[in-house]
């Protein structure tokens, strides 16, 4: 069978090539195309339904992303040997593309739309997740479905200085900046990453690097959609407006909305009640036999309430619940509130509030990672919970979303900057952030709260984390804009940006941006920063008053680790034979003993809840790995007796044979009744066998000599 691919080529700033192509797989799909950049290859394809289910008055849109095992080669894990629910790492790299796509399509297109990406070929060096975007807005350029791209993201990292684009994975553990950008052609729509505590310039710097190289792959799409003809797209209709109702709901509430933002609640269950109240009342004052669809009025007052809280904020220069536009709400926090965990804090800023506890494991307790791209293990695990009651509100706990899973992301990647390197960490690290009450920016919480409990629980982190979301109100008409710190989540809902920023005092560790306008400036942004900057000082400043560097020493209960570094010879030792000296001295002291080979060495990893089985443990291994001397005097065990004398374990494992010669200075005839097996007895090694490597014991040169007229003992 012929088919007629279309190629369009993209060129990197290194010299590398994407190309993507279309016409060949997945033809039924409204679009879809295959991306690929080395033996990296993604497949994207996008449906949407021709028209909108009745009711509805959203964009219900569908993101995944999922990697085949057989990309690389492999079998997935698990009973069933198949790709299953979506990873974490798959969840946040659908979450990554979701979020650029969404503000792009048009605002009254209700559609169901899906859009698939599947990593269908794997090369080691090359990331997919900076592909994802694009496949998507060029499944989305080729097919006739409304949409107001193209968009695309890449990774912007810093590696040694120099800023590159999607560079490979090895080049990306030496990266000071990783940063995933998002952008139309004209705007930066989406920015999340992480850096090594980096000034807001440099970020900026890096965002508009990024932008550039965004500026070609969208080009490149719009040449594509010419390619395929698909300039024209499909025509809709899915929304049935009332200007005349418009008008009227506009007339009668709007003056009444400003008056309600402009009253300056902090308790946001007031300014929804004042809300609610002036809908009410305007309908109870229309006739009852009218005949306006009240669904419609509901959407008209949204739309006023966004207007009158936009205009009360530009024009009064004064927030929902009465803030400044740069005042950060009032802060409250505690350690120590869960004396049973290992590390706990309480962190509360105006209607947030998490719950966070800190758990010390060991190695057994490490993430293991099975996917497609990587296999291995994690030692640093952040989760984040958000009940629905820290809103008020009833709804199934059906366990985390995506959501959770991209706020619990955030925070740990804020946080893991700070973290003692790896070769000086023995504990796995789990942190756990319980929302208690949302109003704003609980992934922001959640790292605070984690930084208090990290030093709760005697962690040695280089120094606290705090975080701030910053919001924006724009008008497009003037040109009038407001920066807010720390957000409402009204403020968030009805502005132009959510901007997450966390860091030490000396740097930004992490940030996520999600932008709602076209056009947005630099110059805005730089602005958002600097004032972010300064919100986090302040929070980093409160957070101080509870505790400002980690506790001298672990909880009593916390679990206490020891590491021992052993010639590669004595792992075996160690282990003993089925793993029976080990699991000897699991049973005799309580500790836990793992011990991996790592760079021609064995890393021997002790536990223990408490430091008597500790001291134990440690004496027992030392004495297994320690190196016989000859000269040296040792007190042994009498393990068995032979007629030409007696094996002695002089060391943890070592046996040593004590000659009948060596037992005495006087000749013995036998060795009936001479020892008895248990019996403890003084030896000197004094050789060792250069072939055998057979120790060779003697009883008689540990004593002193005896007189000759003495008889020998």
């Amino acid at each position: 069978m012929s088919y007629n691919a279309i190629n369009k080529t993209i060129p990197l700033p290194d010299g590398r090539e994407i190309i993507i192509e279309t016409g060949k797989l997945a033809k039924q799909a409204d679009g879809s195309v295959v991306v690929k950049l080395g033996n990296t290859m993604l497949l994207a394809a996008v449906v949407s339904n021709k028209e909108a289910r009745e009711g509805v008055d959203f964009l219900p849109l569908s993101v995944d992303y999922q990697e085949k095992f057989a990309s690389s080669g492999k079998i997935p894990g698990g009973f069933l040997r198949r790709e299953a629910r979506l990873s974490d790492y798959e969840i946040l790299v659908s979450r990554l593309v979701d979020r650029v796509l969404r503000p792009l399509f048009p605002e009254d297109y209700h559609a169901e739309t899906q859009v698939t990406i599947n990593l269908i070929s794997a090369d080691t060096e090359i990331m997919p997740d900076a592909l994802a975007a694009l496949a998507a807005s060029a499944a989305l350029a080729v097919s006739d479905i409304p949409f107001n791209g193209p968009i695309s993201e890449v990774r912007v990292a810093r590696i040694d200085g120099k800023l590159v684009i999607n560079p490979n994975v090895t080049e990306l553990q030496r990266a000071d900046i990783d940063l995933m950008v998002g952008a139309s052609y004209d705007s930066v729509a989406m920015v999340e990453g992480e850096m090594n505590e980096v000034s807001e310039a440099e970020m900026l710097e890096a965002i508009q690097f990024a932008h550039d190289a965004i500026k070609v792959q969208c080009q490149a799409q719009k040449e594509l959609t010419e390619l395929v003809g698909k300039t024209v797209k499909r025509e809709y209709s899915h929304e049935t407006h009332d200007e005349e109702l418009r008008k009227i709901v506009y007339d009668a509430t709007y003056q009444k909305a400003y008056e309600v933002a402009k009253r300056g609640s902090a308790v946001k269950a007031e300014r929804k009640e004042g809300f609610a109240s002036v809908l009410n009342e305007f309908i109870s004052s229309l006739p009852e036999d009218h005949t306006y669809d009240e669904g419609l009025i509901k959407t008209y007052f949204h739309d006023v309430e966004k207007e009158a809280v936009r205009n009360m904020i530009l024009n009064d220069r004064v927030r929902l619940d009465g803030r400044k536009l740069d005042e950060i709400r009032p802060i409250w926090s505690e350690v120590n509130y869960l004396p049973a965990t290992h590390g706990s804090a309480i962190f509360t800023r105006g209607e947030t509030q998490s719950l966070t506890t800190v758990t010390l494991g060991t190695k057994l307790d490490e993430q293991m990672i099975d996917s497609a791209m990587v296999s291995g293990t994690n030692k640093f695990l952040l989760h984040y919970n958000f009940p629905a009651y820290s809103t008020g509100e009833v709804k199934p706990n059906r366990g985390p979303g995506r959501r959770e899973v991209g706020h619990g992301n955030l925070a740990l990647r804020a946080l893991k900057k700070v973290l003692p390197p790896e070769n000086q960490n023995p504990y796995t690290i789990r942190i756990v952030s319980d929302i208690l009450e949302s109003n704003g920016s609980s992934s922001m919480a959640t790292v605070c709260a984690g930084s208090l409990a990290l030093m709760d629980a005697g962690v040695p982190v280089k120094g606290g984390v705090s975080g701030i979301a910053m919001g924006l109100i724009t008008d497009e008409k003037t040109g009038n804009f407001a920066v807010l710190s720390d957000i409402l989540g009204d403020e968030d809902h009805l502005g132009d940006m959510d901007f997450k920023v966390a860091g030490t005092k000396d740097g930004i560790t992490a940030c996520q941006m999600d932008i709602k306008v076209q056009g947005l400036s630099y110059e805005v942004l730089s602005q958002a920063l600097a004032q972010a900057n300064a919100g986090r000082s302040h929070i980093l400043n409160e957070m101080s008053k509870t505790i400002s560097a980690p506790n001298a020493d672990y909880k009593p209960h916390t679990p206490r680790s020891f590491n021992i570094v052993i010639d590669k010879e004595f792992i075996g030792a160690v282990i003993g034979p089925g793993g029976k000296v080990i699991q000897q001295i699991q049973k005799d002291t309580g500790a836990t003993i793992i011990i991996e080979e790592k760079n021609e060495k064995g890393h021997v990893n002790i536990f223990a809840s408490n430091q008597e089985s500790m001291n134990d443990a440690v004496s027992k291994i030392k004495g297994i790995v320690a190196q016989p001397e000859i000269g040296e005097v040792y007190i042994g065990k009498v393990k068995s007796i032979q007629p030409y004398g007696a094996f002695v374990e002089f060391m943890p494992g070592k046996d040593g044979l004590l000659h009948i010669s060596e037992i005495k200075f006087e000749r013995l005839e036998s060795m009936e009744g001479v020892l008895e097996i248990g019996e403890e007895v003084k030896v000197k090694l004094i050789d060792v066998d250069k072939k055998t490597g057979k120790f060779k014991l003697s009883r008689k040169a540990a004593l002193p000599k005896p007189d000759a007229s003495e008889p020998s003992k």
